[in-house]
């Protein structure tokens, strides 16, 4: 398994044959179980810049599919489930970065916790600053203390859920125009919310040397 992660930044043609073609979710969950410890661990063990680089900005060239197709599957409370709840939350930010840098920015106002200090975005965060943030993130999980990035974007997660909740009630009361608005914000809430949880749930495990 470790030969065929000599290049960590691309995952092995025949990984994704495999997957593709199988109807066994044990299989399934196998090849993704596997997949993320090799490159996991392989990273970390020997974390070159350039490598982590261009980890960080797989998606960005492959698309989201690419991560989907092996992870998206697994359990929210495994080490393949943190990884794919990761990128996606980079993709999100990445693809509304505005927006997500609004509602980040309304939960630091709303929100009376830790979390805005914790997720370590700087004041006020803009869309720059998120994108970066999201990057840093992801950096930390191949490069620093898994934990720490999970609990980052935990943190993230939950002001970001918080700010788009009061976006929603603000634009119940505003914005007649538009009637969908309010659900839209609210189901984008509910979302980082659930996501937030369940990259709680792995940090926790990591901790505890029970991710896998």
């Amino acid at each position: 398994m470790t030969a065929d992660f000599h290049r960590p930044t691309r995952f092995p043609p025949r990984m994704f044959e495999g997957y593709l073609g199988a109807e066994d979710p044990a299989y399934v969950s196998r090849v993704a179980h596997d997949t993320a410890a090799a490159v996991l661990s392989r990273v970390r063990a020997d974390p070159d810049p350039e490598i982590v680089a261009r980890l960080v900005t797989y998606t960005d060239e492959h698309g989201i599919d690419a991560i989907a197709e092996l992870w998206s599957q697994a359990s929210p409370k495994s080490l393949p489930g943190a990884l794919w709840r990761i990128y996606l939350l980079r993709t999100m930010i990445r693809q509304d970065a505005p927006g997500v840098s609004l509602a980040f920015q309304r939960g630091t106002e709303v929100s009376h916790t830790i979390d805005q200090v914790v997720a370590g975005a700087p004041t006020p965060a803009g869309p720059a600053e998120v994108r970066e943030l999201a990057d840093t993130i992801l950096r930390g999980v191949f490069s620093g203390d898994f934990a720490a990035a999970l609990e980052r974007a935990t943190a993230f997660c939950r002001v970001a859920s918080a700010g788009f909740a009061s976006l929603a009630d603000d634009a119940d009361a505003a914005d007649a125009a538009h009637p969908e608005r309010p659900g839209v914000l609210t189901q984008r809430a509910l979302r980082l919310s659930s996501l937030a949880e369940e990259l709680a749930a792995c940090a926790r495990l990591w901790r505890h040397d029970s991710l896998d």
